[in-house]
C-alpha cells in the first residue's frame, strides 16, 4: 500500500503566488519569491480548515476588513523562527566589555536597548543576563529595561513564558544556567523572574514607522534582514540609524551586511555598527 504524501497539498498558481508575494512584501517587507514550496506546505492545511478551495480565496480573506486575526496566523505560519542562547557570543562580549563600560561612564540613569525581531526571547534574555553580570549590585535604580519586538504573536507567547529546552542552553556557562534558570519537572528550564522582569515584549512590524520616546543606545537586529531584499534592508538600516542615540550601536547577524557606502553608521567590528557623535 502506497501513501500519497502530497495529497493534502493545495497548489498555488503563478498568479496567486505573485499576488501573495507582492502583498507580503508591500505590507511586511518579507521576500517570499523563493518560498513557493514553503507557502504551499505550511498553508494548505489552513485553507482546508477554512474550507477554502484556493489561495485566491485565502488572499481575499487576508485582505478583508476583518482579516487582521487571520493575518497574524498567516505570519506565524510563514516566518521561521530559530533562536537559542549565546548565539554569536562575540556580540555579547562586545556589549559587556565595550558598550556597557562606555555607557556607565556617562552616568546615564536609563540605558535604552531594543531587541528587534526577538523571536522566542533568547536574545533579549541573554542581553539582560549580560547586563546583570556587568552591573551586579551596582545596578541600583538604573533602568535597563529591554524592549523586545517581533511580528509573530506565536513566538512572543513563547518568549513571555520564558521556558526553553536544554538544547537552547548549550552555549551558556553552567554558572549562568544555575543563576538564571529554574529547572522544571519536565526537564525544561525557565528564566528566573528577576531577568524576565527586565524584558518587555511587544508586537511590531519593522516596515511601519518606529515609535519611541527616546533613541536607543543599543539595537540588536540579528538574522532578521535575511528575510528582506537589498532595497528593504537599506531603508530599514536608515530607520535604525535615526532611532539610534549618539555613540549607540547596532548589532546585525554575521550572515548579514550593511553597505558602508549607503549608511552613516561606522563599522567598528564585524556585524557591529556605531552611530558616532559627529558633534564631538
Amino acid at each position: 500500500m502506497s501513501i500519497n504524501l502530497t495529497a493534502s497539498i493545495i497548489n498555488i498558481t503563478d498568479q496567486e503566488f505573485n499576488e501573495m508575494v507582492r502583498f507580503v512584501y508591500d505590507k511586511y517587507g518579507i521576500d517570499l519569491k523563493k518560498k513557493r514550496q514553503l507557502i504551499e506546505g505550511r498553508l494548505s492545511s489552513t485553507l482546508r480548515s477554512k474550507q477554502l478551495d484556493n489561495f485566491t480565496q485565502y488572499l481575499k480573506l487576508l485582505q478583508s476588513p476583518n482579516g487582521a486575526p487571520e493575518v497574524q496566523i498567516f505570519l506565524n505560519k510563514i516566518t521561521t523562527n530559530h533562536s537559542y542562547f549565546a548565539r554569536e557570543t562575540d556580540h555579547f562580549d562586545y556589549l559587556s566589555k565595550v558598550v556597557l563600560p562606555a555607557l556607565q561612564k556617562t552616568n546615564k540613569r536609563e540605558i535604552r536597548i531594543w531587541s528587534a525581531g526577538c523571536s522566542s526571547g533568547q536574545e533579549a534574555y541573554n542581553i539582560a543576563m549580560v547586563i546583570d553580570q556587568f552591573f551586579g549590585s551596582l545596578k541600583g535604580n538604573l533602568d535597563t529595561t529591554i524592549l523586545a519586538t517581533d511580528i509573530s504573536t506565536n513566538v512572543l507567547g513563547k518568549a513571555q513564558s520564558a521556558i526553553y529546552s536544554p538544547d537552547n542552553l548549550v552555549g551558556l556557562p553552567d554558572a549562568w544556567i544555575n543563576q538564571y534558570f529554574n529547572k522544571l519537572d519536565n526537564g525544561n528550564y525557565q528564566v528566573v523572574e528577576k531577568i524576565r522582569n527586565e524584558v518587555v515584549f511587544r508586537v511590531a512590524n519593522l516596515m511601519e514607522p518606529f515609535v519611541y520616546k527616546q533613541p536607543f543606545d543599543v539595537i540588536f537586529c540579528r538574522n532578521v534582514m535575511i528575510y528582506f531584499d537589498f532595497e528593504t534592508n537599506q531603508q530599514l538600516i536608515k530607520k535604525f540609524y535615526q532611532a539610534t542615540a549618539n555613540n549607540g550601536c547596532l548589532f546585525v547577524g554575521h550572515s548579514e551586511s550593511v553597505d558602508k557606502n549607503q549608511t552613516e553608521y561606522t563599522c567598528v567590528k564585524p556585524a557591529i555598527y556605531q552611530k558616532l557623535n559627529k558633534g564631538r
